[in-house]
């Protein structure tokens, strides 16, 4: 079809939002404004315009509300296991294993791959955050640096190939003409490569992040404070070429003072300079006074009552809840995993998720019980639950606004976003602007790849890594035999580009929230750091695929 003024307004609109975003800077406003004028442009009404605002952001709180409420009931329980210190007793097993940064990032991600190639990532993301993710802390691993493991092991490598479930390899083959079962060969191949690439820069990109182990860590991750280490070594600089130089102006304590308070960036802001506005972190904990007014709490406090370490009660409690909670979702993945074998009934994608966070809120709800009775628990669990939605909306709820413009683009969501009694006639903006482009791609092979790989991956800009596989594999079947490529190797590249982008890494409103959630980081930010890795991997991966393959 013929491409209209909503068009090219709808494109302008991605092209800001990306150059705001390399340029760090939020794209909040850009978002609100580009669905503004565009929805104004697609219907020629400025009312509608005006409305689109606002149908879009709820738009895409409906269809994301599930990962909010998994974020909150996750946090929820960790704030509860917090209350009687079940939280730093349950890590201690996982000390023999990760006894250091280095060692943490590895485990988070070799498990994260090997159970989300099995459930998804969905599901066994909020399982790694609550237990294993508070021993990576622990042992050194920056709280960015988990994240981005877990994001690119779980989201990344594993969804992208989706090599057991075949759901992703199944839509590209159909599409494009080719056997699933080599899609999803070649698709296991390139995601390792892809993955691996972007393992190691990240961790080549953490190295000097990383921490000795202390509790220290884990206290200071559980109080809402990330650290952004730029300006101490802003400061080391000074204080080196101080010492060379004797006649250099001193440095004050005011100086040193100011570094330390910039240092502090509340979870789900975006790291900036000292005086922003930024959202104050929920502080977990038992009591569960949500709302309150009372300043933070420092890193190592929390606000459930105070629970004596020689408590023979308390530690009792703590004792069983540290083995029962890992028990319990040890558990749950025997389930799913005798649901694969038609053994039980299966659940998987957002089944498997409910049930992670329907046995996290049941969780919760033993946990204060035993610790605090009935009668307060009537009161506690409902604080634990606030607390945990707090979080998960002063996380991740400026996200709403931005997903809501790319929702605009998808025929599946515009029509309701703009107020359409038969959604069938809403266009595509998105799938039409990439199918254009399609036919300016050169006919060479390794160019072909790349623009498969491309389109793919503005795909993925929707925030769903599935929704462009349909369009990708049908360029790979009409262009590979014109340029000598394998249509399945062709299909597999697309794959790659649309998952690694609208599956959770390089789009911030994805799944790529859970990741954020449960690892406490700012999603922008967890979105940009693995903006890098993850494009010099499928740079790799697809070169492989044009030459080799």
């Amino acid at each position: 079809m013929a491409l209209t003024a909503a068009h090219w307004v709808y494109l302008a609109g991605v092209l800001l939002i990306i150059g705001v975003t390399i340029a760090r800077k939020n794209v909040l406003v850009p978002a609100l404004l580009a669905t503004a004028v565009t929805a104004w442009v697609m219907t020629g009404s400025p009312i509608r315009g005006i409305q689109a605002i606002f149908d879009a952001s709820l738009t895409a709180a409906s269809e994301l509300f599930n990962i909010f409420l998994i974020i909150a009931m996750v946090t929820a329980l960790l704030g509860a296991l917090r209350a009687m210190k079940a939280d730093q007793r349950m890590v201690t097993p996982f000390q023999k294993v990760m006894r250091g940064g280095w060692s943490a990032y590895a485990v988070l991600a070799v498990v994260t791959y090997g159970i989300s190639l099995f459930f998804w990532p969905t599901p066994a993301v909020p399982l790694i955050g609550a237990i294993l993710v508070p021993a990576a802390i622990r042992a050194g691993l920056p709280a960015m640096g988990a994240a981005m493991a877990i994001a690119v092991a779980g989201q990344g490598m594993a969804l992208s190939s989706d090599y057991v479930m075949q759901v992703a390899p199944g839509l590209s083959a159909t599409a494009a003409g080719a056997k699933a079962s080599t899609v999803a060969d070649i698709a296991l191949v390139l995601s390792l490569i892809t993955g691996v690439t972007a393992l190691v820069i990240t961790a080549l990109m953490m190295r000097r992040h990383m921490k000795q182990p202390s509790a220290e860590n884990l206290e200071r991750w559980e109080a809402g404070v990330v650290t952004d280490l730029t300006p101490a070594r802003r400061l080391l600089r000074r204080i080196r070429s101080t010492a060379q130089q004797p006649t250099a102006e001193p440095i004050s304590v005011e100086e040193v003072a100011e570094v330390v308070e910039e240092e502090k960036v509340p979870v789900g802001a975006t790291a900036g300079p000292p005086g922003n506005d930024l959202p104050r972190a929920p502080r977990g904990g038992g009591g569960g006074h949500a709302g309150s007014d009372d300043p933070p709490s420092s890193p190592g406090t929390s606000e459930a009552p105070e629970t004596e370490t020689d408590d023979p009660r308390v530690a009792r409690l703590s004792k069983i809840f540290s083995a029962g909670v890992p028990l319990v979702f040890v558990l749950m993945i025997a389930y799913l995993v005798l649901g694969k074998f038609d053994l039980v009934p299966s659940l998987e994608g957002g089944d498997a998720a409910a049930l992670v966070g329907g046995l996290a809120a049941i969780l919760v709800i033993i946990a204060v019980v035993a610790l605090e009775g009935p009668k307060k628990a009537l009161t506690s669990v409902g604080g634990h639950v606030t607390d945990g939605l707090v979080f998960a909306f002063r996380a991740m709820g400026v996200v709403l606004p931005i997903a809501g413009f790319f929702f605009l683009g998808n025929a599946d969501f515009a029509g309701k976003i703009l107020g359409y009694e038969d959604t069938d006639k809403a266009p595509g903006l998105l799938v039409d602007l990439v199918t254009a482009a399609a036919r300016y791609i050169p006919h060479s092979g390794v160019i072909v790849c790349f623009g498969v790989l491309i389109i793919g991956m503005a795909c993925g800009l929707e925030g769903s890594g599935f929704s462009g596989l349909p369009l990708t594999g049908s360029l790979a079947g009409a262009l590979g035999p014109t340029v000598g490529v394998d249509p399945a190797t062709l299909a597999a590249v697309g794959q790659m580009g649309s998952v690694w982008a609208g599956g959770g890494v390089l789009v911030a409103w994805s799944s790529l929230l859970v990741v954020a959630g449960v690892t406490r980081v700012p999603v922008i930010d967890l979105a940009r750091k693995a903006f890098l890795p993850v494009i010099a991997g499928l740079v790799l991966s697809t070169l492989f695929a044009a030459l080799v393959l």
